[in-house]
């Protein structure tokens, strides 16, 4: 068989650029990372409950501001001085992949006070960002400023490495990530994102069908996979293992997360 083969290059996107400095910036993380599954039961009957269906994402999201605000040490960060500082709110960033000029870009948005938002709320604030995301103030700025600040060599890297102590920045931007990659993949698996800016990280990965005992009986049950990363620069593996243990506990509540406080200590038992 014959054909025509060759090579296409291509401009390297200054979007992109904007990715690999946020990921130089992270390299000075020293991630610990923990695998494991949740029932999503409950979180089925919270999701299905309207029409259209709530965000698994969003979920996902409420979640997880619930148990990061019970624990503010698993996303504190480290300012010039060298202090810890705790936010006593959750910021969680999320990424969104929205269309630009540029080609399709996983856009960060910042889910303000998600420790004590509902997931409807949540769900319709990330949706609305899917369809308008560059109608936003982050989208507009990636259309029009990133092309002229990425042909500055070395910009975009000094720029994080200046960001990732900074108490304005880290209020801005969130101290949690929440990144999603099951969607776009059928069936189970866990995936590993690279450290950025945020102390803690969760990667929401696929759903498998598992039996499970439930109450000595065994059943067929949804399972998500989900992986926490979380800087060992600032926290240590026991108050990293409570915080995935308080999150496993509000995913799978009854109600959802609707139906628990952010207050510290407060995840029911």
């Amino acid at each position: 068989m014959t054909r025509e083969r060759g090579v296409t290059s291509r401009p390297f996107p200054s979007s992109r650029r904007l990715v690999t400095a946020a990921v130089r910036a992270g390299r000075r993380m020293v991630p610990m990372v923990g695998l494991f599954q949740v029932d999503l039961t409950a979180a089925r009957r919270t999701l299905t409950s309207t029409e259209p269906p709530l965000s698994l994402t969003a979920y996902v999201v409420a979640c997880v501001g619930r148990a990061a605000a019970a624990h503010p040490e698993v996303h504190a960060y480290r300012d010039w001085r060298g202090r810890l500082v705790e936010h006593r709110h959750v910021d969680v960033q999320v990424l969104v992949e929205i269309q630009t000029e540029q080609g399709p870009f996983g856009l960060v948005h910042v889910i303000r006070d998600a420790d004590v938002r509902g997931v409807a709320e949540i769900s319709a604030e990330i949706r609305a960002v899917q369809a308008g995301g560059s109608g936003t103030g982050t989208g507009r700025l990636l259309d029009t400023l990133a092309p002229a600040l990425g042909r500055i060599p070395g910009l975009y890297r000094l720029m994080y490495a200046v960001m990732s102590r900074s108490h304005r920045v880290h209020a801005a931007i969130g101290t949690v990530q929440v990144t999603a990659l099951g969607m776009y993949a059928g069936g189970g698996g866990f995936a590993i994102a690279p450290p950025t800016l945020a102390s803690l990280t969760i990667v929401v990965g696929g759903i498998s069908s598992r039996p499970v005992d439930v109450d000595g009986r065994i059943e067929e049950a949804e399972l998500l996979d989900l992986t926490v990363s979380i800087d060992h620069n600032v926290v240590d593996g026991a108050p990293a293992t409570r915080f995935a243990a308080d999150l496993r506990r509000v995913f799978q509540l009854d109600g959802g997360p609707d139906h628990t406080t952010a207050a510290r200590g407060a995840v029911p038992g």
